[in-house]
């Protein structure tokens, strides 16, 4: 478990670069996916990330899947 300081930043990072199409989704879902535990609140959103990442893991991914990739980017980086 890394600090809750080091998971907003890099949430915020990889929410940013996916948005602007600087990182590919594979590699969000990885980084997600790798993340460990996590005190609350963040623990339940870093958990709810990780589900949705690996129900929806299918390409080609809808316009409609990617917002809400953003969304729980978004979601774990909320203080």
């Amino acid at each position: 478990m890394k600090s809750i300081n080091d998971l907003v930043a890099s949430a915020k990072t990889v929410c940013d670069r996916y948005r602007a199409g600087r990182m590919e989704r594979e590699t969000v879902r990885e980084w997600v996916l790798g993340l460990g535990a996590y005190p609350s609140p963040h623990g339940e959103r870093v958990r709810e990330a990780m589900e949705w990442f690996r129900l929806h893991s299918r390409e080609p991914v809808s316009e409609e899947i990617v917002r809400v990739d953003i969304d729980r980017l978004q979601a774990i980086s909320v203080p």
